[in-house]
């Protein structure tokens, strides 16, 4: 998957306008403009289509990461400027707030079944004995997930409010 991909994508899945893009990155301390905005959202055969960079797409996240979650005290997390779809996914998976249990529902709504330690794979140091890099297929299938999720207007339930309440 294409940095221009993950974005239209995640721009449809939350349903954000050029405004709420250009808040996610003023979030992480990075002012972009609308035409920046219009240019890495445009489908890849466009003329005016830009390809956006490692170092953008990561700030977009740290940004989401920030409008989601809150700003931290201290530094912020200066953007990697090299990404893959494992740092994505891992970015993704803090700015939602979503456990592995969340992760594995999203993946199965959009046909996508792997074990827990599969998906803990993704999420190790590169270093790590178990470390598995995550391939675009599972990346698309993630977001594919979270449009099924949050598109609908639906957001993923607290696993503790989600059965306060209910009998088992």
């Amino acid at each position: 998957m294409t940095n221009n991909d993950v974005l239209r994508r995640l721009r449809y899945t939350f349903d954000f306008d050029d405004l709420k893009m250009m808040a996610v990155f003023a979030a992480a301390d990075s002012r972009v403009t609308r035409p920046q905005v219009s240019k890495w959202l445009k489908k890849d055969d466009d003329p005016e289509f830009e390809a956006c960079s490692d170092q953008q797409l990561a700030t977009f996240l740290n940004g989401l990461i920030i409008e989601r979650r809150g700003k931290k005290d201290g530094a912020q997390p200066a953007p990697e400027q090299s990404l893959n779809n494992n740092i994505i996914f891992r970015k993704l998976k803090i700015a939602l707030d979503l456990e592995a249990d969340a992760i594995l529902r999203i993946l199965a709504a959009s046909d996508l079944r792997i074990s827990p330690h599969e998906l803990s794979a993704f999420f190790r140091k590169p270093g790590h004995k178990h470390y598995r890099q995550c391939k675009d297929q599972i990346l698309r299938n993630f977001l594919s997930g979270l449009q099924l999720e949050y598109r609908e207007g639906r957001t993923p339930p607290d696993d503790a409010s989600a059965t306060a309440g209910h009998p088992s």
